[in-house]
C-alpha cells in the first residue's frame, strides 16, 4: 500500500491508498480552474461509487482472501470511460489536473486492484498510524547516525509492532531472543497471535 511516489511503481502487487487520491481530487474540485473542478468532481463521485460497492460487498459477507471480478465487471464500462477522461486531462494546461490524471494512468492497476480483491484495505491509514510514533521518535532523537544503528532501529520497530499486532509481549520475546543467543541456541520465531 503506497502513496503516489513513483519509486514504488516497481512493486508488482502494490495497492494505492485511495485517501491520497481522494484528497487530491477534492483539492481539484475546490480549485479555480474550470477543467480541474470538473475532473476533480467527476473523480470524487466515481471513487465514491466504487467505495460504496466495495463496502456493500463486504457487508454482504464477501469472503476474505478470495478474488472476485464481480465489482470490476459491474463497472467495466465506467472504468474505460474514466481512463479515457484521464488520458484527456493528462495533457491539461492546469498542472495539478494533469498530475492527478497521469497518476491514475501510471498506477491504474495498483489503484483498481481492489476491485478484484475487495477485502483488502482502501487506505494506508493503519500503516501510517503504526509508524507515526516511530517517525516522531526519529525526529526527536535526530536519527541513529549510522547504517548499523538504522538497521537495528528498524528491526526493533518491526519486532515491537508485530508483537503488538499479535497481542504478545515484545519485551518477553526480546528477552527470549537474548537468552537463546547467549546460550548459543537457535533464535525463537516471532510469537503467533491469538487464533493464528
Amino acid at each position: 500500500m503506497s502513496d503516489g511516489y513513483a519509486a514504488y511503481r516497481h512493486h508488482p502487487k502494490r495497492l494505492r491508498c485511495w485517501a491520497h487520491l481522494i484528497r487530491k481530487a477534492r483539492g481539484l474540485a475546490e480549485s479555480l480552474d474550470k477543467d480541474g473542478r470538473t475532473f476533480g468532481n467527476f473523480t470524487l463521485a466515481w471513487l465514491r461509487v466504487l467505495q460504496d460497492d466495495i463496502y456493500a460487498w463486504r457487508a454482504a459477507g464477501g469472503t476474505v482472501g478470495t478474488q472476485t471480478d464481480v465489482i470490476r465487471q459491474r463497472h467495466q464500462a465506467k472504468l474505460l470511460e474514466f481512463r479515457a477522461l484521464c488520458l484527456i486531462h493528462a495533457v491539461s494546461a492546469h498542472d495539478k489536473t494533469a498530475a492527478l490524471a497521469k497518476e491514475f494512468i501510471n498506477d491504474w492497476d495498483a489503484i483498481f486492484r481492489i476491485l478484484d480483491h475487495p477485502w483488502l484495505p482502501l487506505t494506508n491509514n493503519e500503516a501510517e498510524r503504526a509508524l507515526r510514533h516511530w517517525v516522531i521518535l526519529r525526529k526527536t532523537n535526530h536519527g541513529t547516525k549510522s547504517a548499523t544503528g538504522s538497521r537495528a532501529f528498524a528491526m526493533l520497530a518491526s519486532i515491537i509492532g508485530t508483537c503488538r499486532k499479535r497481542g504478545q509481549s515484545a519485551l518477553a520475546y526480546l528477552a527470549s531472543v537474548i537468552t537463546a543467543a547467549r546460550a548459543g541456541f537457535a533464535l525463537p520465531a516471532l510469537p503467533q497471535g491469538v487464533g493464528m
